[in-house]
């Protein structure tokens, strides 16, 4: 495994990222279609011989069970030095006033309960999960800065949020001395290129490095087109085809199936790849179900595409409607009750 720094840091980060969404009890919360403990066990270890040091989950994944199996297996498979453990704030772990977003008193009692759950002292990479606009920025920001300095997390990441917004966070921890968010992880692949547009230029002039979720477009670049998976069956919503984009969709798909056979390698392979070229991408995070996941993952490292091959993948998309709206309290409220299953307070 060749490791590289993440951004502008001494931080040493496998260039594949295991996301631990599907690792959880499936009766503690969303998702239903998670992996229990022996089987999230098998993958993680096939992960940590495969030399990858790079794992992220998140508070609300299996409403908690997620970091409870990734934080026993990592402590019996690997070194806690050598690992990097990423975990995310923002979502509700319980019901009632205060229970989700980013405000001081969320932060400070979620990141306890996080480490409580993973068995560790700290957190090496505590990312927001989304944006919380009912919680003033500079709050949220110095409360983040505190649990650096406290000891409790080591870096600082953000998620899907606009271009603007990161902006003027970058801007408001410069100017008052708090620590910088060091990532961003957004939804980027194939299919969905939208950050091409303003966040990945500004990651790359501000030296934040990307983290990719959804690499291969909920499997979609990984198989053939109109192939279907229980994943996808069971979150028929978050899979359903735009139908604006389906023709554009379907010739990227079919332009991967062919690089592939004529490369004798999986789809998988030639999507991640396609990724890994970028230099503002540290890792795409690969929700592995299977230790298939993870070998197509390893193997992409080593499979460099030509120009030709990248004008191939790249000339049939066409852009795509921003619908983040990932940052409307109301959205960002019903989104959370809809995974956890927790009643929350709208601000």
């Amino acid at each position: 495994m060749r490791y590289r720094k993440l951004g502008h840091t001494g931080l040493d980060v496998s260039p594949i990222c295991i996301g631990c969404m599907g690792f959880g009890d499936p009766s503690r919360g969303y998702p239903a279609w998670s992996l229990d403990e022996e089987a999230s066990r098998s993958l993680i270890r096939h992960s940590t011989e495969a030399g990858i040091n790079f794992f992220d989950t998140a508070n609300m994944y299996s409403n908690g069970s997620s970091e409870e199996i990734v934080g026993r297996a990592l402590k019996e498979f690997s070194n806690r030095d050598s690992v990097v453990i990423a975990t995310k704030v923002a979502p509700p772990t319980h019901n009632g006033p205060n229970a989700i977003g980013l405000s001081r008193k969320a932060i400070m009692a979620e990141i306890d309960g996080s480490l409580r759950r993973l068995g560790t002292d700290y957190v090496d990479l505590y990312q927001i999960h989304r944006r919380d606009q009912s919680t003033p920025w500079e709050e949220t920001l110095e409360a983040l800065h505190d649990l650096v300095k406290m000891g409790k997390v080591r870096y600082l990441g953000a998620s899907s949020m606009k271009a603007w917004e990161f902006s003027k966070a970058l801007h408001l921890q410069k100017t008052n001395g708090w620590t910088r968010f060091v990532s961003m992880q957004d939804n980027y692949n194939l299919l969905a290129r939208e950050e091409e547009r303003e966040m990945l230029p500004l990651c790359a002039d501000e030296g934040v490095q990307t983290m990719v979720y959804s690499p291969l477009a909920r499997g979609k670049l990984a198989r053939p087109w109109g192939e279907s998976t229980a994943r996808a069956e069971a979150e028929l919503a978050g899979a359903r085809q735009n139908e604006a984009t389906a023709a554009s969709d379907q010739k990227i798909v079919e332009a991967v199936a062919a690089i592939a056979t004529e490369r004798s390698v999986g789809q998988a392979q030639v999507a991640l790849a396609w990724l890994l070229r970028n230099p503002v991408i540290a890792a795409p995070i690969v929700g592995a179900l299977k230790t298939k996941h993870i070998d197509d993952a390893v193997a992409a490292l080593d499979i460099h595409l030509t120009d030709e091959e990248v004008a191939r993948l790249g000339q049939s998309y066409i852009p795509r409607v921003d619908n983040q709206g990932l940052s409307d309290p109301a959205i960002l409220h019903r989104g959370m009750e809809a995974t956890t299953g927790f009643k929350v307070n709208a601000a």
